[in-house]
């Protein structure tokens, strides 16, 4: 059994490119005409000038201490280190929420047609579901690959799955990392697995999240 470097729920890495229409890019070194760029959290890759980066970003320029490209029809310049998220057309599914009066953000949602409702967690690299909700979503995790986390309640077991469907309001996403722990876990956490492929738009006690991609 691994023992993951986690900070509560947040561990095994940042997710790879499902190859949409939305990336999130990062420069993370320049030389020549080419730029080492990171696309959706992946491994650096070197770019050459005129190559295309992501869905409807080029790159177009390496200038000083920074790489200029065209993303959808505009230039734009980012420095080492900058991140930059593309966005997809308007009009995309979104969900509104509501802080409580703790100051925390819960979601109704559902997980391959089970109910859940999530505590909204920019801190968890993953969603997190206690182990009986995840039987009754029917999500089966017994020999899944499994790791050990830190929680409140002292070490847990996490174990490493896929979601068929994951739904919150209006918006749905399929085939989602998770993990499910076998104790410590209060209720279900909708972490950045999800949360990822929304723009957050996080205004005194309203957040809203519209999907991405």
């Amino acid at each position: 059994m691994a023992n993951f470097p986690v900070n509560f729920i947040a561990l095994l890495g940042i997710l790879l490119s499902s190859g949409a229409l939305a990336a999130d890019i990062r420069v993370v070194g320049l030389f020549g005409n080419k730029a080492v760029l990171s696309v959706d959290g992946g491994q650096p890759r070197t770019f050459r000038v005129g190559e295309q980066a992501a869905e409807g970003a080029r790159l177009i320029a390496v200038e000083g201490d920074g790489a200029v490209f065209e993303i959808d029809g505009k230039r734009r310049a980012l420095r080492i280190g900058q991140p930059y998220a593309t966005r997809t057309p308007s009009g995309g599914a979104s969900v509104t929420l509501s802080a409580d009066a703790t100051g925390h953000f819960l979601a109704d949602g559902t997980v391959n047609g089970a109910a859940m409702r999530f505590l909204i967690d920019t801190g968890a690299t993953m969603i997190a579901l206690p182990s009986a909700d995840a039987r009754r979503a029917g999500v089966i995790y017994a020999d899944a690959p499994r790791g050990v986390v830190s929680t409140a309640g002292g070490p847990a077991t996490a174990y490493k799955v896929k979601l068929d469907r994951v739904s919150v309001g209006g918006v749905t996403l399929t085939n989602i990392d998770a993990v499910v722990l076998d104790q410590g876990l209060a209720m279900p956490l909708l972490g950045m697995s999800f949360l990822s492929r929304m723009e957050i738009e996080n205004v005194g006690q309203t957040m809203v999240l519209k999907k991405r991609y």
